[in-house]
């Protein structure tokens, strides 16, 4: 009955995804308004008539009029689209297993269907499985022997609040926010040329999260940070973000390369904080959404005033103009062919409160109008930001986000699974002052988070391990997908961490921080594809060994580690990173340069730090799998050294483990 339940509502999205492509087949074909769908529940949350200023307007051009149809009352029922309220937390059968309001919500949709989560994991997996999440490194033999020793209520929360003052919390979390900031040291296109101040901007992410700033204040610095901070030269460096994309510096026609930009800088911003395709209406109206190509260059205008390629001391940084820049509409997306003028505005459909742009500049030393942006998106009743942003969190904690097309929240989007959980989060986030801290906090401290990934643990007794497996069984064959959270996934790890790991297990991880982006030996067969001098190698040796955060990021080439394991194309915001299995990466973990040196390095360690080969082999399972070795596992290793006295050897089959890019 539960699985019933889910494939019915499985086939109601899949419904209303194709009567949402029909319906805009057939406005496309007879050029009519669609019927709107029924009414949203609550109709008066929804305004009735769009706003004045929001109407659809008629404007003339060359080819005649250009008619933009008006926003409706139906579409902002869209779930993405409506105000954001906050619901209370369920109530629930289970009272005990709830560690906090996260769970309430997630229980009682399980409890709904039948099911019942998982226990806690055991407390060595849960140390691994929380230290990757919030700074991409494994926990050290001496954290995993206090935490065992520790069994005070408030173990874990101590070591979650230890996580999160780390330094390299910064470095994994900003890792993350380069991936939608699309950030690289270089141009990309032919020549790539390199951008020798681009490592400012990656250098402001990685302190701002440190420091905690509220993620509403992040936000606005990067987009109008010399606005908002005249006199700041980090607030012009966070305006990093907006240029961090591709540029072609020696096109041909300038007004090209300005078009192409400003462009770029528009969908990016619609995509990072709105989670909308706005840049699918460059050339046309949206084929889905209720964004029209009027929309997306009047969100366009807002930039126009903006110097994008004048020289700075903090890199590639905006600064404004200082004059009036007239806007147009490009006829199909054609540069050349201007349409009607317009104003900046911003997108009609989810500006709910009717947030103006200025038209002209406030004064020489800035229009305004990023200002006037960088407020909207971040206001208490913009409906998109908030929700976009804890849902992209929740997805690096769990794999997937509770609406899994982090990157589309439009009508072809996947609603979310947790509706309520999703705005209850989101209204949470405001009311904790945008902290990004605290928002870890609730996840990684709620019983949702600390299930187990199997249903098994040394820490249970029998009774809970029987009960474990017949709810593991339960789970999977109602919710294939587990988009009820009653069990936890195992999650592989992205190259950066696989790479960081395997320093970090040797005791060969650099502590340095920040400056210039490090250039690390690369095979000679690789850097043959690049043109003469694109890179050269660091000089000093023990860089290379730093974080692969602080690695210099050439577009027009991927770390060859990284690249095996998924690493995102750096021409293009990415909301979400592929998870492949593929032949090249057993290769690089078995044969690369890097992988054998990291073996010898960590035969080294534990041939140096332990006595005898049974201390050895404890200490090679802590530092790498952060956990003690079964007898068998101890036996097996023994008997290998003994046989083949190779310790490289073994280190290295540690390294190809599942166990060691799989977190628990």
């Amino acid at each position: 009955m539960p699985r019933q339940r889910l494939q019915q509502r499985h086939f109601q999205r899949h419904r209303a995804r194709i009567r949402a492509t029909c319906a805009a087949l057939a406005c496309a074909l007879t050029f009519v308004t669609p019927v709107p769908p029924a009414l949203a529940a609550d109709p008066a949350a929804i305004p009735d008539e769009p706003l004045a200023e929001q109407r659809g307007s008629v404007v003339r051009h060359e080819g005649g009029e250009l008619v933009e149809e008006p926003i409706a009352a139906s579409d902002r029922q869209h779930w993405a689209f409506r105000p954001l309220a906050r619901p209370p937390a369920p109530a629930t059968s289970d009272a005990a297993w709830p560690r906090n309001d996260i769970d309430r919500f997630v229980l009682a949709l399980a409890e709904r269907d039948g099911l019942t989560p998982q226990q806690s994991a055991d407390r060595a997996a849960l140390l691994r499985r929380v230290t990757f999440d919030l700074v991409g490194l494994p926990p050290t033999p001496d954290a995993l022997a206090d935490f065992l020793a520790d069994d005070s209520a408030g173990a874990y929360d101590a070591v979650v609040d230890r996580l999160l003052a780390s330094p390299s919390y910064g470095e994994r979390w900003g890792q993350h926010w380069l991936d939608l900031a699309r950030f690289a040291e270089t141009d990309g296109f032919e020549h790539d040329k390199i951008r020798a101040e681009a490592w400012r901007y990656r250098d402001w992410v990685i302190d701002a999260l440190n420091r905690d700033l509220p993620l509403d204040e992040f936000i606005r610095l990067q987009i109008a940070g010399d606005e908002l901070r005249p006199d700041d030269p980090d607030a012009a460096v966070a305006t990093g973000f907006l240029l961090a994309g591709p540029d072609m510096p020696d096109i041909n026609l300038k007004e090209e390369r300005r078009h192409m930009a400003l462009n770029e800088i528009t969908s990016t911003v619609g995509a990072v904080f709105l989670g909308l395709q706005i840049g699918c209406a460059q050339c046309h109206d949206h084929k889905y959404d209720p964004i029209s190509q009027a929309d997306f260059y009047r969100l366009r205008a807002i930039f126009e005033t903006a110097d994008l390629f004048g020289k700075s001391a903090a890199g590639r940084a905006v600064r404004e103009s200082g004059q009036t820049q007239k806007s147009f509409l490009a006829i199909r997306g054609d540069f050349r062919r201007a349409g009607p003028e317009l104003e900046p505005a911003l997108p009609r459909v989810v500006n709910l409160s009717g947030a103006t742009i200025p038209a002209t500049p406030e004064n020489s030393k800035g229009s305004g109008r990023r200002t006037a942006l960088a407020r909207w998106l971040t206001a208490a009743d913009q409906p998109l930001t908030s929700r976009v942003l804890v849902n992209w969190i929740w997805q690096q904690h769990f794999g997937a986000g509770l609406s899994r097309t982090p990157g589309d929240f439009g009508v072809m989007g996947d609603e979310p699974d947790h509706p309520e959980l999703l705005d209850w989060l989101a209204t949470e986030l405001m009311r904790d002052g945008w902290s990004l801290k605290r928002l870890h906090r609730q996840i990684v401290t709620s019983a949702t988070y600390r299930q187990a990934s199997r249903p098994q643990s040394s820490e249970w007794t029998v009774a809970q391990t029987a009960a474990a497996a017949a709810n593991w069984r339960r789970s999977c064959e109602a919710d294939p997908d587990n988009r009820l959270l009653a069990r936890r996934h195992r999650r592989r790890l992205e190259g950066e961490a696989i790479r960081d790991a395997m320093l970090a297990s040797a005791d060969r991880l650099s502590p340095g921080r920040g400056g210039p982006g490090v250039m690390a030996p690369l095979p000679q067969a690789l850097v043959a594809t690049l043109l003469k001098g694109q890179w050269k190698v660091s000089e000093d040796a023990e860089s290379h060994r730093r974080r692969s955060v602080y690695l210099f990021v050439r577009r027009n080439l991927r770390y060859p580690l990284f690249e095996a394991f998924d690493r995102p194309d750096t021409n293009a915001s990415c909301p979400r990173r592929d998870v492949s299995t593929t032949a090249p990466q057993a290769l690089a973990m078995l044969n690369s340069e890097f992988s054998l040196s990291a073996a010898r390095d960590l035969a080294d360690y534990v041939q140096s730090n332990a006595g005898c080969d049974c201390e050895r082999v404890e200490l090679l399972y802590r530092r790498t799998l952060g956990r003690a070795p079964t007898d068998d596992e101890r036996r097996a290793a023994e008997k290998f050294v003994a046989a083949d006295g190779d310790w490289v050897a073994l280190c290295l089959a540690m390294f190809n483990l599942n166990e060691f890019v799989y977190v628990d």
